[in-house]
């Protein structure tokens, strides 16, 4: 089993609609590294944090499972859509998505400034400057020390 992070902003899709809606696809990434995680890394049981991000506490708030592995988003196909991608093509998808589903709320947020004054995250990507990736790998000893960090 892999442990990721995988960011969304409360306000677009957030924990709650996870909540409501049980699984869902994780799509409109568009960022090369992170359809790659996607693509070729994250597998069927896979566990995720779910991070808020660009709200006023930003941080953890819950769990995701992995409950589809990676396969194309359609939704760059749709001149319509969002998140749509003339080059990308059914016969040569450019871009891919994962299904995730819910697993647990926590009761409080563990906040980015907590996460990033924790030395034993100092290698963690998302405490780094600069990261702006909506999907981290996160190690196992990572996932158990911010577990432990949870209600």
């Amino acid at each position: 089993m892999s442990y990721w992070l995988m960011k969304s902003e409360p306000d677009v899709f957030g924990i709650d609609d996870l909540e409501r809606v049980r699984v869902e696809p994780w799509e409109g990434v568009r960022n090369y590294q992170a359809r790659n995680m996607m693509r070729d890394g994250m597998r069927e049981g896979d566990l995720a944090f779910f991070y808020h991000s660009n709200c006023k506490v930003p941080g953890i708030v819950g769990i995701l499972r992995i409950v589809r592995a990676g396969y194309p988003d359609d939704s760059a196909w749709d001149p319509e859509h969002t998140y749509h991608d003339p080059r990308s093509t059914p016969d040569n998808p450019r871009w891919y998505r994962v299904d995730v589903g819910f697993e647990r709320k926590f009761r409080d947020v563990i906040p980015l400034t907590d996460l990033k004054a924790a030395p034993e995250l100092c290698d963690m990507p998302l405490v780094r400057r600069g990261n702006r990736l909506s999907i981290i790998p996160v190690t196992k000893a990572q996932w158990e020390f911010i577990l432990s960090m949870a209600d």
